[in-house]
């Protein structure tokens, strides 16, 4: 006759979920910080579109009255329409603030913006040449 009380050899020991939940630890270690560098990469591109299009359109007024435009104007997602005299508006959804310095002969428009809320500003700039560059990277701190 067989024991009421046979133990069935069914299910998990304690040891084997607590392995399970250890690699699930690890693994979401390693992911979510490439998740966040992911991100705030394509947050980025927001600035390097917007900023060639600055170039480009600044080099169209140029053409146009021998001179570049809106020096010392800033536009951010407040005030999205305040470059609109060569032809840019920046968006009501934008991420980063937008400054221009213009004269003659040159121009620069900075854009910045804290991409991921810690101490770090992100930081792109375009000027007359096209010359675009990444002086501090919130993707990277």
């Amino acid at each position: 006759m067989l024991s009421k009380f046979h133990r069935s050899n069914k299910g998990f020991t304690l040891i084997e979920l607590m392995i399970v939940v250890v690699i699930i630890g690890i693994l979401a270690a390693l992911a979510i910080p490439r998740f966040m560098r992911s991100t705030t990469k394509a947050k980025q591109s927001e600035a390097k579109q917007l900023l060639k299009q600055i170039y480009t359109m600044q080099r169209a007024y140029r053409q146009e009255f021998n001179s570049y435009a809106c020096n010392g104007v800033t536009a951010n997602a407040a005030n999205p329409s305040t470059f609109a005299v060569i032809g840019v508006d920046i968006g009501s959804t934008a991420r980063y603030t937008y400054v221009m310095t213009a004269a003659v002969n040159t121009f620069s428009c900075q854009a910045t913006a804290n991409l991921d809320d810690d101490a770090a500003i992100d930081t792109w700039t375009i000027n007359q040449n096209g010359t675009l560059t990444n002086t501090i990277n919130d993707a990277v701190q």
